[in-house]
């Protein structure tokens, strides 16, 4: 562990609803995300071990975690906390031989919350061994050597959700030469794990638009105050320090945070690009209760990734929603748009690959399950996860590196599974 003090930051490095609405099923959900497309455990021959589908980048990916406080603020959900404690992970190019063992998939606690939650959702006790479960990426691996000027995005996860959660897009960005900097949001998160054995659990105090907008709110804050610490100098360890280039920045997010990532861009135009991985660009559509971002619009590219239906059974896209609508029309940087028909609000996450494989290796069934499935839709996995990493990875390589990425031109032949919305 490294300890770091500047003015406004102490970090710690260690070694190893598409908005609100959707947040009453998130502890439940979570326990799904994190289910292997093939792994059975030879013990039993029914417990599966966890781990995201591989990346398909030149590099290896290596992950830590960084404990970051700011002294200057708490939280508006907690009584007596004095300081705001945020976990980031980082998801970076990796030496692939140096030795480094694969990161646990999920923090302890989170773990916990996954066992009592797959029970709840109708899957068996013992059918997951969490101890076993583990990420492609190695823990605190050695950065790759022939790396430099490696550019840098933020990811802000859903409202209730895990950094860890978003493994397969995060470790696939990580493996084409880009540093992954994850933040969890204390207190709205499921749980988050502190150096110090300290669990940061929920506790926020309803589900209503106020508190989804505070919410979003503290998340800025930290998204700005991580992003401070990054081009401070002080937020990555050394030598990834040296590799990243820390002043191209983008940021994405699933859900809340694709607004926050939207709200970020508005206060800080060190964010050069943004993608919202299917999250509403508002606080609360059907009562036009709009961000600030909703009707003022980024001036630098934007991505937005929609999926399936929703409101009155609509196509979750800027021609049919007016959040989204009003959005993309204010905003007067590049704008790249395409629509899942056949996925769903969680698609853009972990479930997308972990929902099929537990219903193959248990054949689950049942109303609660079945509500489960309705979250990632009818579509395949391979096809799905293919798809978002392909044009997610284009976006920022056109927009961070500099390439000409004709995948951004139009509708693509090779992944049919995303409509483009011109």
């Amino acid at each position: 562990m490294v300890d770091t003090n500047t003015s406004r930051t102490d970090i710690r490095h260690r070694a190893p609803t598409r908005l609100f609405a959707h947040s009453a099923a998130a502890l439940v959900l979570t326990a799904s995300f994190c289910v292997p497309a093939v792994h059975s455990a030879a013990t039993t021959g029914d417990r599966v071990v966890l781990e995201p589908p591989e990346p398909t980048g030149p590099h290896a990916v290596g992950r830590t975690d960084v404990h970051v406080v700011d002294p200057s603020r708490g939280h508006p959900w907690v009584e007596g906390v004095q300081e705001r404690d945020l976990m980031v992970g980082l998801w970076y190019p990796a030496e692939e031989d140096s030795g480094a063992e694969p990161a646990p998939y999920v923090s302890p606690s989170i773990a916990d919350t996954l066992v009592s939650a797959l029970y709840g959702s109708g899957v068996p006790r013992g059918a997951v061994d969490l101890e076993a479960s583990t990420a492609n990426a190695l823990a605190d691996a050695p950065v790759a050597g022939d790396t430099e000027d490696l550019p840098v995005l933020l990811y802000s996860p859903g409202f209730g959700e895990s950094r860890f959660t978003g493994a397969a897009n995060l470790e696939e960005l990580a493996s084409h030469g880009y540093v992954v900097v994850a933040m969890d949001h204390p207190y709205e998160s499921t749980a988050v794990d502190l150096p110090d054995g300290r669990v940061l659990r929920q506790s926020y105090p309803d589900r209503e638009t106020p508190t989804y907008r505070e919410a979003v709110s503290v998340r800025t804050e930290d998204t700005l105050f991580v992003l401070d610490a990054l081009t401070g100098g002080s937020l990555l360890p050394p030598p990834l320090a040296e590799a990243a280039d820390t002043a191209t920045v983008g940021m994405f997010g699933h859900s809340a945070g694709g607004l926050t990532t939207a709200e970020a861009m508005l206060e800080d135009d060190r964010i050069a690009a943004g993608a919202n991985l299917d999250g509403s660009i508002a606080y609360h559509v059907d009562d036009e209760a709009w961000a600030e971002v909703t009707t003022r619009g980024v001036d630098r590219p934007f991505a937005y990734f929609g999926a399936g239906l929703s409101g009155a059974d609509l196509p979750h896209h800027s021609r049919n929603h007016q959040d989204l609508s009003l959005f993309r029309s204010a905003s007067t940087g590049p704008f790249h748009e395409v629509y899942m028909a056949d996925g769903e609000h969680r698609s853009y996450i972990d479930d997308q690959w972990a929902l099929p494989a537990l219903q193959a290796e248990h054949g689950l069934s049942g109303r609660s399950w079945g509500k489960r499935l309705e979250g990632i839709g009818p579509i395949g996995a391979a096809a799905s996860i293919a798809a978002q990493r392909a044009h997610l990875r284009a976006f920022f390589d056109a927009h961070l590196r500099g390439t000409e990425e004709p995948l951004l031109d139009g509708p693509s032949e090779e992944y049919p599974e995303l409509e483009f919305i011109g």
